[in-house]
This record gives C-alpha cells, structure tokens and sequence, in this order.
C-alpha cells in the first residue's frame, strides 16, 4: 500500500513539475519586480501587502466563495438538463436534428454578453438574470457534445442492444447515453472554464455579492492589494474545481482508454 502512495506520489510530481516551474517563475518575476520598484506599486503591490489584505478579508472572501457556488450549481444543473436533454432529441432524430440545428447554431454564436442589457431588464432580479445568463453561454457546448456523442455511437453497441431486445428508456439510459458519455463529459467540463468566466462577469456589473463583487468593489476604490488577492483566490477556487471535475471524469469514464 505504501508502495502504491508513493508511486503515485512520484507520478503526480512528474506530472506536474514543469507547471509548478512555470508558477514559482512568474511568482519570482513578481516578487522581485515589485520589490526592487520596477512595477506600479499602486497596481502591483508587494507580496507581504497581498498578504496581509488576505489575512483582512479571508472571511469576506469565502462569504463570496459561497455566494458564487449558490449561482454557479443551480446554473449547472439547468446547463446539464437543457443540453443532454435537447441534444439526446436532436442526437436520436434526424428529422429533428435538421429543422432545428440552423436555428440553435444560430442562437449559439451569440454572446450572451450581447444580451445581457434585455435579460437584466426583463428577470425580476439579478440572481435570475445572472443564472440564465450563465446558463446560456455553457449550455451550448454540453448539447452539441451530445448530439455528436450520439450520432456516432459505434453501430456494434445498437446491434447489441437489438439483440437483447432493449427499447425505450432502457435502450437509452443503458446503450445510448453510456456509449455517448465521453463525448458528452468533455463538452460540459470544457464549458465550465465559459462557466465562470460568464459568473464574473455577472457578478462584476450587477451582483452584490460574489468573487466577481469582491474584485469589482476594491477596484472602484483603488485597493489594488485586495483586487490581487480576491483575483488569485478566484484562480485557486477554480483550479481546484476544475481538478475536481477531472477526477470526477476519469472516475465516470474508468472502462474507457
């Protein structure tokens, strides 16, 4: 058992050790231009300031953390069910599949920032208009991920489902959506990274609230030490998210290479 820790201990250090370069490079470059006067000291603040407006606001930071993941799960839900939901229908029809793609295509090129002005006005508040606004930038990729996922299912599985007689649901839930799983789990953590980036933005011009709200509010005050520090925590969070997704794949897709 120890053996196992340790190798996989020395895989991940491999793995990772040309990233954790890169990130002790970029803090050396920071530290030492800021400390030697060669950046802004208003707009880049030394490392012991950063830390120090970490210690101040850490508490504040995690109220946010948290008012972030109450936008961010329920968005996810909906992107989920709106995107396997619609893409299984147009995967599993054809018929369906051609009268609609021009017209979800359509919609899909537009940035939901564009209409961001209508959907704030007409959503009876900000917490609405920030999901749906979420929601429509990440829902794209996890429904076109299903369709392709479906419409190339390898056809040995559907023989096979024949064969055993399964239909309906059962076909579906046990042939169709395992077999269009890799492409369908790719799409939607590859949506995620939209995902935050569309919550920041909600959150930077109109929540009260939020990681996004954090930022925004010492940067219209110029304290660009808690600006620094509520941006790193915001790419920590979503690194660790990220990672977490990743495990969580490669948990769902272990019978795959």
């Amino acid at each position: 058992m120890q053996f196992v820790i340790m190798k996989n201990l020395k895989t991940t250090i491999i793995k990772y050790s040309i990233t954790v370069l890169i990130a002790i490079a970029l803090i050396a470059i920071y530290v030492y231009t800021t400390e030697n006067g060669i950046a802004n000291p208003y707009f880049f603040p030394k490392v012991s300031k950063i830390k120090k407006a970490f210690d101040d606001s850490k508490s504040m930071m995690f109220s946010n953390m948290i008012a972030s993941f109450k936008l961010v799960i329920p968005s996810i839900v909906f992107s989920l069910a709106i995107g396997i939901g619609v893409g299984t229908i147009m995967g599993l029809n054809e018929w369906v599949r051609d009268s609609l793609h021009p017209i979800i295509y359509a919609f899909s090129v537009i940035p939901s920032i564009l209409l961001s002005p209508f959907v704030l006005f007409l959503s009876p508040n900000i917490e609405i208009a920030s999901i749906i606004l979420i929601v429509y930038n990440t829902m794209w990729a996890t429904l076109f991920s299903t369709i392709t996922g479906i419409m190339t299912i390898d056809k040995r599985y559907l023989d096979k489902a024949k064969v055993l007689e399964l239909s309906g649901t059962k076909k579906l839930f046990k042939v169709i959506l395992p077999a269009a799983s890799p492409s369908i789990i790719s799409g939607f953590v590859n949506s995620l990274r939209s995902t935050f980036v569309m919550l920041v933005f909600a959150e930077m011009y109109g929540a009260q609230n939020g990681m996004g709200y954090f930022v925004r509010v010492n940067s219209e005050f110029g304290l660009y030490d808690k600006v620094w520090c509520g941006f790193i925590f915001l790419v920590i969070v979503l690194v660790i998210v990220m990672q977490l997704f990743e495990v969580i794949k490669k948990i769902l897709l272990r019978w795959t290479m």
